[in-house]
């Protein structure tokens, strides 16, 4: 009686140790693998969305010192007086979205003064171009952020016949049809040729199937997720920034050694550098000084007189603050009348379209055009 107690109790004791390095050697692997996918997935998110308040303030910094850079390279000296702690506002931001909920719901005037009002951070009724840089940084920033954000959904919903992780042209034109209003029985029997659809919706398909055939790098007919970013948001898509870079390299690299000089930079077009390469843009300015001032204090941030493919990819990059500190000076010296080096609301009422046309209004539709 008693040894059979004891044999049992020997053979629970052992099932107990047992059990015990069962649930180690299942626990412990688990933990790790746990651990390396998190690491992997934080490591491979490319370009976070969210901002901390140190990465502000750094972001703050930044521009600060490009209005400085910047100073020497094209803006007139008396319209940077008092630059020093411009920084950037973080209630831009709720501005900003305001402001992206009313677009659709106002009348272009009424759309500016609102716009103005938020942008005139003294309220002393005049922009000047530190004021509308750092709105046109934040429409930027908030165009960016929201493009990546939705990409996702928007794939997700687009992708369904089938849904197999890709995208067809045949699923985006069905989805673009049916945002146009078009009936399902048209868009699963349409003439290819669309005979009977207006000129202008024509005109876009093209459009789209010309980007379409550039963001496809794979397969002609089909887009993973980071080419349809590239699609539909290039702007956002850092695969398509990264090409823009090797078209630079391609075009003006001319001693083939994988960077450019200063006399190689001097040669880009005058209008859209960084962001439209397109042919009919180029205007040659060979050996502008202001071109060489832009390459020594604006890319060449190592100071050794060449520029490699990071300097560029931070020189294109949309959200590079000098993008919005440039655009509000091309703004100012086009609408500011009385020369004072800002603009008032009568001044941007004056030149209504060149403003909704602008990043400081309509961020998206200013990118794709200078996409297109």
């Amino acid at each position: 009686m008693y040894l059979s107690q004891l044999a049992r109790r020997v053979i629970c004791k052992q099932e107990l140790t047992c059990m015990r390095f069962l649930r180690w050697t299942i626990l412990v692997p688990l933990v790790i693998y746990m651990s390396l996918l998190f690491v992997k997935y934080n490591k491979s998110v490319p370009l976070k969305s969210l901002s901390t308040p140190s990465d502000r303030d750094k972001e703050g910094s930044v521009m600060d010192s490009l209005f400085v850079e910047l100073e020497a390279v094209t803006v007139d000296k008396k319209n940077l007086a008092g630059y020093k702690n411009v920084g950037i506002d973080r209630r831009d931001d709720e501005s900003i979205r305001e402001v992206v909920e009313a677009e659709n719901r106002q009348d272009p005037r009424s759309l500016l003064e609102d716009i103005f009002q938020r942008a005139d951070t003294d309220e002393n009724q005049l922009l000047d171009i530190q004021e509308l840089a750092k709105w046109i940084h934040a429409k930027i920033t908030e165009h960016i952020t929201r493009a990546m954000r939705e990409n996702v959904g928007l794939f997700t919903a687009i992708d369904n016949n089938p849904r197999n992780g890709e995208v067809s042209w045949e699923e985006y034109h069905a989805y673009f049809l049916r945002t146009h209003g078009f009936s399902e029985t048209y868009i699963n029997s349409h003439d290819k040729k669309h005979s009977e659809m207006p000129r202008t919706l024509k005109e876009s398909i093209m459009r789209d199937r010309a980007r379409w055939a550039e963001a496809a790098r794979n397969d002609p007919e089909k887009l993973a997720l980071d080419e349809f970013l590239a699609f539909t948001h290039p702007e956002s898509s850092h695969r398509a920034l990264l090409q823009m870079v090797e078209d630079l390299f391609e075009k003006f690299d001319r001693d083939g050694d994988e960077q450019l000089t200063e006399d190689e930079f001097s040669d880009l077009p005058s209008e859209g550098v960084g962001l439209d390469l397109r042919e009919d843009r180029q205007q040659s300015i060979g050996g502008s000084e202001d071109r060489r001032k832009e390459f020594r204090h604006l890319i060449d941030k190592n100071k050794n007189g060449k520029a490699d493919r990071t300097e560029l990819l931070m020189y294109i990059d949309p959200r590079n603050p000098r993008h919005a500190i440039q655009e509000a000076q091309h703004l100012i010296t086009l609408s500011d009348t009385n020369l004072d080096g800002k603009v008032d609301l009568p001044e941007i009422l004056s030149k209504m379209d060149l403003f909704l046309d602008s990043k400081m209004v309509d961020t998206e539709k200013s990118f794709h055009d200078e996409f297109r």
